[in-house]
């Protein structure tokens, strides 16, 4: 018998693993499904960045060959004039930028950069579960950080106890959140958290695969715009979320050129790198930056508020969020006290075929919550809210309608 190693069989099945599972079953069984599940963007990518991929397979030929792992230098060049526009932060693009093929690829490999066994990463609790991932399956251990409701979903490094902080490599944030939407406005937390990760030697690996999927007058900051920043940090951002080019896979991380170059030299020995006619696509894409987000955000916005009024119509009340595609959920409570979230998102696919996920497939401080991806056409909503309010009625939740 062929058995993976220990640290694989330490992780149960990826949650998105599970829910697609359920969703082939709802499929058969000729359910109307309305998949809220996977932050996985619908709109297809703009026209011009496919144009532009298309003519540079056809038109140039090279572009075809093994690309360089840490990218080409007109990538690289475009991603440190963006980051200064954008930001107003420099950075070497020779030394201080690797592209990457999305940021999920580059959290992982800079895991098995830096992780010896025993090592700890801190890692917030909900989280994008890859951080949990890749830390077991690089052999390190995991010191889960609670974010919660009451603190704006914000950690407090100090309740982080110090025989764990001394055997720590990385701490991994990510604001504007997944899967919480919460977002950071008072800017003292980035300092404090800079000082964090100075002060115990560790590195912080700031997500900021959402920065630009935000509402009104928020406008997310990198962990850059803050002084000591470069000393500690990389920063991760995808063009999944931002571009519509989840398919694509390409992303980028900039920051601190010491840790950067061990993350480029682990991507010398397992990968090529994302291919050269895609980064020259994302090339374009930062090129029509201000274009192309614009009209993303809008149909997130639109999506959100769309969604929070049909719930208000049977009763839900859920709060609005700043950023990201995901509104997260809280569930009623008896739903919380006799169900959970892991029960009620199966029963709402199998019985409804309305995909969400659970919360606790974020980490345990994700209980009680459910994360609605805001990934399907307008006229879906309204159906959608229906369908929770047949469940909520099938678990003996009556909500009080509002006019």
């Amino acid at each position: 018998m062929y058995l993976p190693s220990k640290k694989l069989q330490k992780l149960p099945p990826y949650l998105f693993s599970i829910i697609n599972k359920l969703k082939i079953e709802a499929y058969a069984k000729k359910l109307d499904v309305i998949d809220l599940g996977m932050g996985n963007p619908d709109t297809p990518t703009d026209p011009e960045i496919v144009n532009r991929l298309c003519e540079t397979v056809r038109e140039h030929p090279k572009t075809h060959r093994y690309p360089q792992a840490k990218g080409i230098p007109k990538f690289r060049n475009t991603v440190a004039e963006w980051f200064i526009k954008r930001f107003g932060v420099k950075f070497d693009p020779d030394k201080e930028i690797i592209a990457l093929i999305g940021s999920k690829e580059g959290v992982a490999h800079l895991c098995m950069s830096y992780l010896n066994p025993g090592d700890y990463n801190l890692v917030p609790d909900p989280a994008y579960p890859v951080y949990y991932n890749t830390t077991i399956l690089s052999g390190g251990k995991v010191y889960l950080f609670k974010l919660d409701e009451k603190n704006n979903f914000l950690p407090d490094f100090g309740k982080i106890p110090k025989k764990v902080v001394e055997k720590s490599k990385i701490i991994f944030l990510n604001y504007p959140n997944n899967p919480t939407s919460a977002i950071v406005e008072d800017e003292t937390f980035f300092k404090d958290a800079i000082r964090f990760a100075k002060k115990n030697n560790i590195i912080l690996c700031y997500d900021n695969a959402y920065s630009e999927i935000t509402f009104g007058n928020y406008v997310a900051p990198s962990i850059f715009q803050f002084d000591g920043a470069k000393d500690v940090a990389v920063e991760f951002h995808s063009f999944s979320k931002t571009f519509s080019m989840a398919g694509w896979r390409i992303g980028f991380v900039v920051g601190n050129e010491k840790i950067i170059s061990q993350l480029e030299k682990f991507k010398s020995f397992v990968d090529y790198g994302s291919p050269t006619f895609i980064q020259l696509s994302a090339v374009k894409a930062l090129l029509e930056y201000e274009r192309i987000v614009k009209t993303i955000k809008n149909v997130y916005e639109t999506r959100m508020r769309l969604m929070i009024k049909e719930f208000r119509k049977i009763g839900y009340e859920v709060s609005p969020s700043k950023a990201t595609m995901y509104l997260w959920c809280k569930l009623p409570k008896k739903i919380i006290d006799e169900v959970g979230s892991l029960k009620f998102a199966q029963v709402l696919l199998q019985e409804t075929g309305v995909v969400v996920s659970p919360g606790v497939g974020f980490g345990p401080n994700g209980e009680g919550y459910i994360r609605i991806s805001l990934v399907t056409t307008n006229n879906r909503y309204h159906d959608a809210a229906l369908r929770f309010d047949k469940i909520f009625k099938h678990f003996g939740v009556n909500l009080k309608l509002k006019k």
